[in-house]
């Protein structure tokens, strides 16, 4: 196809995203199908097989503008013929059930095209077990089955499935965001990043290292994807660590886990953090606000990590030839912080994420004609072209997760999945979460992070905040004053809090604790369920054996992808290691005096688990030094031990840090 008018195509294309978003011209509905409709299309046009056989090559060009034009045609049809299907009161014809069938199979072959086989084999998993194969599954997961046109109608007219929540967030808050940071990246923000992040860092042991954790963590914060970090920050940085006298493989470990963690820093966030405002209506600027400390901590855990890899080897302090003082490195792009400010300002201000983006991507442009590259014409059309690129994929999995969402929904299999996670956990809430993350991985091994994330929150965030919210609620049953209602259901199982906390459904737990429990701190502890899924989600980028940003890193080191993507694990261990605070301490739920004493308490216990996987600290350890650090990292970040603990643990990490400090001096 014409690549001039695939071109512009996909400029007006984002520009009718632009306006709708703006002045929202047509429903959600009929925006999710054009949505669809309009990167299915892109998917297909834009999709080539490596091929030398110049005859096959033009049929398969053929076919792929077949498919951008059923893509297309799918969304004209629903906008056409919505209103004529009601006035049928919802009885398909043939037209109906060609058009409904077409799209649940277009977002299959193209989320095929676009991630591999996992999400299409889970869409037909899922749709099997809806229409028949739920009433061959005995136990918790029997389903009779719904008919083919009820399964279509729900699939495709129904604001619950392909076209429901999840591609109308895609539509507005992913995509604004993703726009944004395409502009702030082609604007020369990336640059002004590194070059921030080499100059603060820089001049420290082990400072290669630091700036990729500081230019990584950024950079992903708005770009939006941790493998595009990867490559974007990666070629600088892995190669400037290796020559600082760090392994390739530690080097490329170190870009993987930093460019994953942007995903996790506000204000952006990636994806997950708009699906996690929706889902939960918890507001995104109070999701972003709680985020700040956690994503510290993660970074600060990385940061660790290269601070004693540089300890064990020994490497020296320097800089490196034309890295910038910081007050230049400010002075060159001190333009592109105005930016990240106006989308704050604006989130505090009281307007909508996607305004707030609007305004972002407007102060880009103005700011631009500040420095060397302002954003003329050509290069906000090449900045649109880069967001609609990394949209592709994401537009067509988070479409394509709608069916799999819509099929845990209607069959009630949330509610058994969470169930029987509670059941196997035996109501503890540390093996729920080893169960959970377990979960997240196997996810992970076919799912991008942010659909991994919505199937997981989906099945098991429930079952996550009634255990979180489980200590609350024992000591609210357990008060001598109860209102009379709540009294009588207590009484209704023997009068023991914990026999009724434990045994009473789901739905009566949920109307007791909605009576009980301050609404701020129920909605503090809902909110740590969902974030410790948000962050478990991402491990899929760092853990083998599919691990796709470890496997970027390690392509530009040139070190073995599997055994890289086990270093990036072992450094990323902030991932399993946070969460467990969000689930055990006021981190999400206390007030900022609590929190900033756990993070305080968690820097240094993140310092000494790091110093344990390493087997080392200022010095390699022993058998002494490690069990000292094991159990003044456990005092450190195990809230029941109290403020005493913490300060013992505390305590213990000092002595061993000056002990091995003099045994080097000696």
């Amino acid at each position: 196809m014409n690549k001039v008018i695939l071109k512009w195509f996909a400029v007006l294309f984002a520009l009718f995203h632009i306006y709708n978003n703006w002045f929202t011209a047509v429903s959600e509905i009929w925006f999710s199908a054009i949505h669809f409709g309009g990167f299915g299309a892109l998917c297909a046009l834009t999709f080539h097989r490596p091929d030398d056989d110049v005859q096959r090559h033009k049929w398969q060009e053929v076919f792929n503008i077949l498919l951008a034009l059923l893509s297309v045609s799918v969304a004209v049809y629903l906008m056409l013929f919505e209103d004529a299907l009601y006035v049928r009161e919802s009885e398909f014809i043939k037209a109906d059930y060609f058009f409904a069938a077409a799209a649940v199979l277009l977002s299959m072959e193209f989320a095929r095209r676009t991630s591999g086989w996992f999400m299409p084999v889970l869409i037909a998993f899922s749709l099997s077990y809806i229409l028949f194969l739920g009433r061959y599954i005995p136990g918790v997961f029997a389903f009779p089955g719904l008919s083919l046109e009820t399964v279509l109608y729900r699939s495709y007219w129904s604001g619950d499935g392909m076209f429901g929540m999840v591609a109308n967030i895609s539509s507005t808050f992913v995509f604004m965001f993703i726009m944004f940071g395409a502009f702030l990246l082609k604007s020369g923000a990336g640059d002004f990043i590194v070059n921030v992040a080499r100059s603060v860092a820089g001049r420290y042991q082990g400072g290669a290292g630091h700036v990729a954790v500081i230019g990584s963590g950024l950079m992903g914060s708005v770009s939006g994807s941790a493998v595009a970090t990867t490559v974007s920050t990666g070629v600088i940085t892995i190669p400037m660590m290796t020559r600082s006298g760090f392994t390739p493989r530690f080097a490329a470990g170190v870009e993987a886990a930093a460019s994953t963690g942007g995903q996790l820093m506000p204000p952006v966030m990636g994806a997950g953090a708009f699906v996690m405002s929706s889902y939960t209506q918890i507001p995104y600027l109070q999701i972003i606000a709680v985020s700040v400390l956690p994503a510290l901590l993660y970074f600060l855990t990385v940061a660790f990590f290269v601070r004693i890899e540089a300890r064990r080897l020994n490497l020296t302090v320097g800089v490196e030839e034309g890295d910038p003082s910081t007050m230049a490195a400010l002075r060159s792009g001190w333009h592109f912080i105005i930016p990240l400010a106006v989308l704050v300002i604006s989130l505090v201000a009281g307007y909508t994420p996607v305004r707030s983006a609007t305004f972002a991507i407007f102060a880009v442009i103005a700011v631009s004609w500040f420095t060397e590259t302002p954003m003329t014409t050509d290069r906000c059309v090449d900045a649109m072209l880069d967001a609609l690129r990394i949209m592709v994929p994401t537009a067509i999995l988070l479409v394509a997760v709608g069916l799999v969402v819509n099929v845990v929904t209607t069959t009630g299999l949330g509610n058994a999945f969470s169930v029987m996670i509670v059941d196997w956990a035996g109501g503890n809430l540390l093996v729920t979460l080893i169960l959970v993350a377990l979960a997240s991985l196997i996810l992970g091994m076919g799912l991008p992070v942010t659909a991994s994330y919505i199937v997981l929150a989906t099945l098991a965030a429930p079952a996550l905040y009634d255990l979180i919210s489980q200590s609350v609620m024992l000591e609210a049953l357990s008060a001598a004053e109860l209102p009379s209602n709540i009294r009588a259901v207590v009484d209704l199982f023997g009068g023991d809090p914990l026999r009724a906390l434990t045994e009473m459904p789901a739905e009566m737990r949920q109307l007791v604790r909605s009576e009980l429990v301050d609404p701020t701190l129920m909605t503090g502890m809902l909110l740590s369920a969902h974030l410790i899924i948000f962050w478990l989600s991402q491990d899929s980028n760092i853990t083998p054996p599919v691990c796709l940003v470890a496997f970027t890193a390690a392509a530009i080191a040139g070190t073995p992808p599997m055994r890289t993507g086990l270093t990036a694990w072992k450094i990323a261990k902030g991932l399993y290691l946070v969460p467990m605070l969000f689930a055990f301490t006021p981190l999400i739920t206390g007030s900022w005096a609590e929190r900033l004493q756990v993070f305080g308490f968690a820097c240094l216990g993140l310092y000494a688990l790091a110093g344990i996987l390493q087997w080392h600290l200022e010095t390699k350890l022993n058998v002494v030094t490690g069990v000292l650090l094991l159990v003044s990292a456990a005092c450190l970040m195990w809230t029941p031990f109290g403020v005493v603990a913490h300060v013992a643990g505390a305590v213990m990490l000092t002595g061993v840090v000056i002990w091995q400090r003099r045994s080097i001096t000696r």
